[in-house]
């Protein structure tokens, strides 16, 4: 699957995978000797991150135009960017979002010599992104921003000067464009805050004992028959999210549930937030797998994903181009707002008192045209507390509603999954179990959680 031809510059057009796709670059396979193996491991490490390094640096360069005559919309908050406080609050707003990208010189993943996921590791920085913005807004005050986010991202937005074209029909609930807003610049009371911030930031370092690094991610991609320097799916890095979830003994309070074919079983949610009184209940990530067409992006989707985007519920898509994976927080008219994780940076040592934060937020709002995304995504939401997430079914739900297909992308029904259901009875194993009308059959679904129902 090649993108489609657009006037973005030519290095957007490139994509990292056709560099792994051939032989001599992939990484070490079980066929190669083990001396061997351990020979060129570092040395291919080094040389696909210097490409990636010279080929995505040089794009990050590059700024994307955006109108002044069309907002941006952004997790659920519209922003006019003809007026200048507008401007100002999406820069701060986009430069605190968590930019997790390619990282060289870390300790070497499990079971192999990589010392870098440059080329390969792009979905589940997608993934970490999403976790990480909903981190923050479940451990962040509302509206939370990085105190010196302001100076880092100072005129690097660039407007369209010619006429653009706003796109009708588009209702976002008010945003911070309808009232007036004061951006501090950071003072004593921003210390607590930055301390969680830089807590958050650790556990999706490059380690081996961070929560949500790379090395734990690749660990928990085992059972899916993954391992490092393999190709994952944004349906299998959402599952690999709930499992890092569930293992971290730092977020008691916070669940993730992943839906089943496109269909969100509300009991089985309720059942991983409840907890006896007097205990509060569990927030949760809630991540929906769909695919959005077949080989292409059905047209027909766009208005819905925009409708899901402007939510406030909303907290991004793994999604990108075809091979290539891309954070999507947002839009503008007919273009995706993203974070690209294709920039190769050196590993941060967060042992360091004042450990630097730069590498890990990006001051380059970044746009595609939706013609260009690859069908399959997984889409993300938070919610805090139990109206929360009554709220939160209400509005995916009138969101889902619009698409112009007779399908909706995703649904949600009341009642268990049938998993779940045959979870006590079924052996702890790789295998799930399919009822048919004469008996029953196994499958193994190890290599399967890609797969989408199609629309």
């Amino acid at each position: 699957m090649n993108p489609s031809t657009s006037s973005q510059p030519p290095e957007e057009e490139e994509d990292d995978w056709l560099f792994l796709s051939s032989e001599s670059a992939k990484p070490p396979g079980p066929s190669r000797e083990p001396q061997e193996t351990e020979d060129r491991g570092p040395l291919r490490s080094r040389f696909i991150s210097a490409w990636n390094s010279v080929k995505y640096g040089w794009s990050l360069k590059q700024k994307s135009k955006f109108s002044k005559r069309s907002p941006v919309v952004m997790f659920g908050l519209s922003y006019e960017l003809k007026d200048h406080g507008d401007r100002e609050c999406f820069r701060r707003v986009f430069s605190s979002l968590l930019w997790l990208t390619y990282r060289r010189g870390f300790s070497p993943l499990p079971d192999g010599a990589l010392t870098s996921d440059s080329g390969w590791g792009c979905v589940l920085r997608t993934g970490q992104m999403l976790l990480a913005r909903g981190l923050l807004l479940h451990l962040m005050p509302p509206g939370w921003t990085w105190c010196v986010s302001h100076h880092a991202v100072k005129d690097d937005l660039e407007l369209l000067r010619s006429t653009g074209s706003a796109e009708s029909g588009q209702e976002v609930k008010e945003g911070p464009s309808k009232r007036s807003r004061k951006l501090s610049l950071g003072s004593l009371l921003d210390r607590p805050m930055e301390a969680t911030h830089r807590r958050v930031v650790s556990w999706f370092t490059d380690h081996p004992s961070a929560p949500f690094g790379i090395h734990r991610l690749v660990e928990l991609g085992k059972s899916s028959g993954k391992k490092a320097g393999d190709w994952y799916g944004p349906s299998i890095a959402a599952h690999i999210l709930r499992k890092a979830v569930a293992a971290s003994a730092d977020l008691p309070n916070l669940v993730v549930y992943v839906a089943q074919d496109c269909t969100v079983y509300l009991e089985d949610v309720r059942r991983l937030c409840e907890r006896p009184p007097p205990q509060a209940w569990r927030s949760v990530i809630i991540l929906v797998p769909v695919r959005l067409g077949g080989q292409e992006l059905n047209r027909s989707y766009v208005s819905c994903v925009k409708k899901l985007l402007a939510l406030q519920c909303c907290i991004g898509i793994i999604g990108g181009k075809p091979k290539h994976s891309l954070f999507f927080t947002g839009f503008q008219d007919d273009h995706l707002l993203y974070l690209d994780p294709h920039y190769c940076q050196p590993t941060v040592d967060i042992t360091k008192e004042n450990f630097p934060l730069e590498s890990f937020h990006c001051k380059y709002p970044r746009k595609m045209s939706f013609s260009r995304m690859d069908p399959s995504c997984t889409i993300g939401f938070y919610a805090k507390c139990h109206r929360d997430v009554e709220s939160l079914c209400t509005v995916v739900n009138e969101a889902l509603s619009t698409s112009a297909s007779t399908y909706p992308i995703f649904i949600f029904v009341e009642g268990r999954s049938q998993e779940e259901e045959e979870r006590s009875n079924m052996p702890t194993n790789n295998m799930a179990y399919i009822r048919r009308n004469r008996g029953v059959r196994s499958v193994n679904t190890s290599n399967s959680l890609d797969e989408f129902v199609l629309l």
